[in-house]
């Protein structure tokens, strides 16, 4: 077979016992990030209630509160709200996402917390191999622009984006006197989006190194070795 074009000996051959899913000792780490800070936030009362679902399925659940969090560029690294999300997403090994569609797209406190996720070094980004499930609530008809947009930030930033999603129409209606949302159709959707959410983590975690290692970065760091390599020598 010829591959004159690829160096052969950067060119992993992926095996089944490459991708068995590895037992680990901690219970599954998700993080769950909203797009709303009002007092009655129904993007809240959404990922509060799928936080108890994963707890349920016995993973570890925190959830960000966006509230003091500054606009992007507006405040250093050191700010007290951007370090705590940092070092929750560091702590995560998945994370579900849900906003408010606000003008058909998602609010401006959700994507402020996308953009204070840290871009690593080359293409390495922060959120690389983490699962990622995405939900949206609507003030009206049902609508998956919000969602779809996420989607494709998921896969921007390297995340493992299950295929199933929840979209909740009228939220205030779904949602009763004491903050629990009410049996519906769209509770057992976020009921199978966190069954599916959390199975893709036990699946996938431990392994994010494998699943997202690239021959093309590969190679890229080969030749940025060799070029420091033949620095040092002049």
């Amino acid at each position: 077979m010829d591959l004159a074009n690829i160096k052969l000996d950067l060119l992993d051959r992926p095996s089944f016992e490459k991708v068995q899913a590895k037992p680990v000792e901690h219970a599954p780490r998700i993080l769950l990030l909203y797009g709303s800070t009002r007092e009655r936030s129904f993007s809240r009362l959404a990922v509060q209630e799928a936080g108890r679902i994963l707890q349920y399925f016995g993973a570890e659940v925190r959830i960000f509160h966006p509230k003091d969090l500054p606009l992007p560029d507006d405040q250093a690294l050191s700010h007290p709200k951007v370090k705590e999300l940092h070092e929750l997403l560091a702590w995560s090994e998945g994370m579900v996402w849900c906003s408010p569609e606000r003008h058909g797209s998602m609010s401006s406190i959700f994507k402020a917390q996308i953009d204070w996720i840290p871009l690593a070094a080359g293409a390495i980004r922060a959120t690389q191999g983490k699962t990622l499930a995405l939900m949206q609530v609507c003030g009206g008809s049902q609508s998956f622009n919000t969602v779809n947009q996420m989607r494709i930030l998921g896969r921007w930033m390297r995340m493992l984006t299950i295929p199933n999603q929840s979209s909740i129409a009228k939220a205030f209606l779904e949602f009763d006197e004491n903050d629990r949302m009410k049996p519906s159709a769209y509770y057992n959707r976020i009921v199978d989006v966190m069954e599916e959410l959390y199975k893709f983590t036990l699946l996938t975690r431990g392994q994010s190194d494998f699943l997202t290692d690239r021959y093309s970065e590969r190679v890229e760091s080969a030749e940025e070795l060799s070029k420091r390599v033949n620095q040092s020598s002049i």
